[in-house]
């Protein structure tokens, strides 16, 4: 059976941005870099980030993220998600609204409370508006 996995196109910062998430993120090792040369910057990579395989790419300046596509980091408790938050904006993070945050390499992330999603999908619209 095929198998489905993100492919991040980076412009130029793909190995500062693995370094990042696997520092950041438990669950995450890099898996392979293949650089251009034998000294010069990694080209591609095979990377996991909290159990999540990737594979990226510095593809040059005509690539760019959009948040028509984020990360989404289901958190177990609010504790959790202000140690994400915390870690993603002290790297130079911009937060934006409703638990979203655009990292330095420009890609978004959501970063939410389990709770948050249980509640949105409940059938009770009292509990929904909550």
């Amino acid at each position: 059976m095929a198998k489905v996995t993100p492919f991040l196109m980076f412009s130029d910062q793909l190995e500062a941005a693995i370094e990042f998430y696997v520092a950041t993120f438990p669950d995450s090792e890099v898996r392979a870099l293949a650089r251009t040369g034998e000294d010069g910057p990694v080209r591609s990579a095979e990377f996991v980030v909290g159990g999540q395989l990737f594979l990226g790419y510095n593809g040059g300046s005509y690539f760019s993220f959009s948040e028509g596509v984020s990360l989404y980091v289901d958190c177990a408790d609010q504790e959790e998600v202000d140690e994400y938050w915390d870690k993603l904006v002290a790297a130079g993070a911009t937060p934006t609204q409703c638990g979203w945050i655009k990292d330095p390499f420009g890609l978004t992330w959501q970063i939410v409370p389990r709770r948050f999603t249980e509640l949105i999908g409940d059938s009770d619209p009292k509990k929904v508006k909550a």
